[in-house]
């Protein structure tokens, strides 16, 4: 075989294997990455393999790009360790567990303003994205028999939501067919607006979805004004149509510091809500959860019910076995915390929020887009010509360790290019200005060094 190629080959051989630098004093050949090895080894080596590679990942309480919890208390901890091992689907061997999260359910819907006549039901998902889904499939289902009794089609489904939407909701379109109609948002502003909702609107309609808390802003949709829009839709057409909230990132915030913002059941086509547990719910990943209105709002034909556990058990989940030990650290925060201690940890959050919005706008280079006051996320855009990017300042920033991610908004505003900072329980006041410190000097840096790279008319080079 050609010298080349076997050099390469010979590289890629060595790129298979693991050859850490104390493992002379543990073991005597090296690891196979790609397959698994002949052989097993003491468990401290392989514990000390896998953190040797794991410390070369980014620090979690740095990552201002991610929504989800990175730090919880050491008691909670504990509990989640003690608990993997509990299969969460088996209630009739784990009876306690599947209280718990019934307790939990019963407790989201009181918080949303769900009435104990209407009868809410729930269930604890596998974040959002899982919870996103149950709720679309019983839009869709519900619908369908709506058209079935009115002897009309039920072929073509639509959805009406803002080009704004996470994109696990155009994941439910794709994968459950059904016609996602985006509403577009525009440059200047990233929510919905309630005047256009209407003309998208028809009999397949199988709902709209509203956002409390929006992953490109943090801003909260103006949920009441687009509910009213579709009430005016539906009483000129006598038909219904139902709201429902993706809460993901603000059902745990606006109850507790903004409780007159009315954006949940309280609204009457309210019909279901998704929220994460694992981010402002303030649980390590992952655990969501969908909260109906009423149990008539879930279709019985999407409840399965098995016996090959031991009990009868009715189930609606897209996941089968998952461990207990989210759920129970979601209580855990219920209990240990209560309503005045989320108050007191997201009114902190706000608080810091707020205060680095306020010095990043100092820098006067900036417009603040949203500032951390709907939920603790602060998103901003240049606002002049400036020698770099937002990327490059996100680029810079990475190298001091803190992860601020860039990107551009959705169609119909994807010139606008943005950089925003999720405050999570565990971020400091201290952080925050040691991160303003960081902007600041990446911004001068970025500023001298690119133009330290512009030609000069008036340089001439001498060979």
């Amino acid at each position: 075989m050609h010298k080349f190629f076997d050099n390469h080959l010979q590289e890629d051989k060595i790129e298979e294997l693991l050859y850490p630098a104390y493992a002379k004093r543990a073991m005597v050949e090296a690891v196979p990455k790609y397959r698994l090895p002949q052989k097993g080894m003491p468990p401290e080596v392989a514990a000390q393999l896998i953190r040797d590679e794991l410390m070369l990942e980014g620090n979690p309480r740095l990552n201002l790009a991610t929504f989800v919890t990175t730090w919880m208390e050491k008691e909670a901890r504990e509990l989640i360790a003690e608990t993997y091992d509990k299969n969460l689907i088996d209630k009739d061997e784990y009876p306690k567990t599947a209280e718990i999260e019934k307790r939990c359910v019963r407790m989201i819907a009181r918080l949303f303003h769900g009435s104990d006549n209407e009868k809410p039901v729930g269930t604890s998902t596998v974040g959002s994205s899982e919870a996103i889904m149950l709720a679309g499939l019983a839009m869709k289902w519900n619908w369908k028999k709506r058209q079935k009794n009115s002897g009309r089609s039920f072929d073509k489904p639509n959805l009406v939501m803002g080009t704004n939407v996470q994109v696990v909701w155009e994941k439910f379109c794709r994968y459950f067919e059904v016609e996602p109609r985006f509403i577009p948002v525009v440059a200047g502003s990233y929510v919905t607006n309630p005047e256009k909702v209407a003309s998208y609107l028809d009999d397949n309609t199988i709902g709209v979805v509203a956002i409390l808390g929006t992953t490109y802003s943090g801003e909260f949709e103006p949920i009441e004004q687009i509910h009213e829009a579709i009430k005016d839709f539906c009483l000129t057409r006598g038909m219904k149509i139902p709201l429902h909230i993706d809460a993901a990132s603000g059902g745990f915030v606006a109850p507790f510091i903004h409780p007159e913002l009315k954006w949940d059941f309280q609204l009457p086509l309210v019909e279901s809500i998704n929220v994460s547990g694992h981010k402002y719910g303030l649980v390590y990943p992952g655990v969501g959860w969908a909260i109906w209105r009423t149990e008539s709002s879930l279709p019985e034909e999407l409840i399965f019910k098995v016996n090959y556990l031991g009990g009868e058990l009715p189930t609606f989940s897209l996941n089968f076995s998952r461990p207990g030990s989210q759920v129970i650290a979601q209580y855990y925060n219920f209990l240990r915390l209560g309503e005045e201690g989320y108050i007191q940890i997201l009114k902190s959050m706000q608080s810091i929020s707020l205060h680095l919005a306020e010095k990043i706008e100092s820098l006067r280079i900036f417009e603040m887009i949203s500032r951390g006051k709907d939920i603790p996320v602060i998103c901003f855009e240049l606002k002049a010509e400036e020698p770099f990017s937002v990327f490059d300042l996100s680029h810079r920033l990475r190298e001091k360790g803190w992860q601020v991610p860039a990107y551009f908004m959705p169609p119909e505003a994807q010139n606008t290019a943005v950089m925003r900072i999720v405050i999570r329980e565990g971020f400091s006041r201290d952080m925050a200005d040691v991160l303003f410190h960081d902007i600041k000097t990446a911004v001068e840096e970025l500023r001298t060094h690119t133009l330290s790279r512009q030609p000069r008319k008036s340089l001439r080079f001498i060979h």
